[in-house]
């Protein structure tokens, strides 16, 4: 039953969210205090018309409480015939609300703030949203709603409208081994929150992933993960890799 109605509401949201970068990754609920990590990740889309967009970011995390883990992030972009630059810099928390394993759906909140770093940009953009998890056997689901406001920054176009949007990410992995977890990955999104743009301008991805995780000894480890997405609808790159890195210590 649970199962089913997880099912739906995955559905729900493949149906009809700020559009995923290349680089995004799918957040998940659990904390692990006292874990330190350094954390790559990168990604690149192309479009119908052939034009690509490549991101890459670093970053240092902390797990500064049992239930919230914070981390700091320099984020580079480069388009077609540019050289790679900085883009922005973010701040992320994540809150574990829910003990792990406890009720049947772990759920977690995200928040970022992310400063642009070029001219004309917004003066800054403010993400959150719920992360939720459940597991049947060595079955893994992961659904996380998402909404995402910008904010005017002094050099940027006074024509330009900024609304609340909303967007989507949702994952399901097989934990065959440690070192080795295959699954589906998807993001997407839908334009402003309360006023769902046309089907066409919204932007689906979906495709096959893997994951895993490689201990070092001494409480380090690799984790990886990377997926190959197919765009589902006419806004959305015809292809994006990405993948992320994180060595823990």
């Amino acid at each position: 039953m649970k199962l089913l109605h997880l099912t739906s509401c995955v559905g729900v949201l493949l149906s009809g969210i700020a559009q995923a970068g290349p680089a995004d990754y799918v957040y998940t609920p659990n904390v692990e205090y006292g874990e330190r990590e350094i954390d790559f990740k990168s990604g690149s889309a192309r479009d119908s018309g052939g034009a690509l967009r490549q991101a890459n970011s670093i970053g240092f995390g902390y797990g500064a409480r049992e239930r919230w883990f914070t981390e700091v992030y320099a984020k580079y972009q480069r388009g077609n015939g540019e050289a790679s630059h900085l883009d922005a810099l973010e701040w992320e928390n994540k809150f574990q609300l829910t003990e792990t394993g406890k009720y049947p759906v772990d759920i977690g909140l995200i928040t970022e703030i992310e400063k642009p770093h070029r001219k004309g940009e917004p003066a800054f953009e403010f993400k959150f949203g719920p992360l939720f998890q459940t597991e049947f056997g060595k079955l893994q689901l992961n659904a996380n709603l998402l909404f995402e406001r910008k904010f005017r920054g002094k050099d940027e176009d006074p024509t330009v409208q900024h609304h609340t949007e909303i967007g989507y990410q949702w994952q399901v992995k097989y934990r065959w081994l440690q070192a080795f977890e295959y699954g589906l990955q998807g993001f997407g999104g839908m334009g402003k929150w309360n006023a769902w743009d046309p089907r066409d301008q919204q932007s689906h991805s979906l495709g096959p992933a893997v994951f895993g995780k490689l201990d070092l000894g001494q409480h380090q480890a690799i984790k990886y993960n990377a997926a190959w997405l197919l765009g589902t609808s006419q806004a959305a790159p015809d292809h994006t890799l990405r993948m992320q890195i994180e060595y823990e210590f």
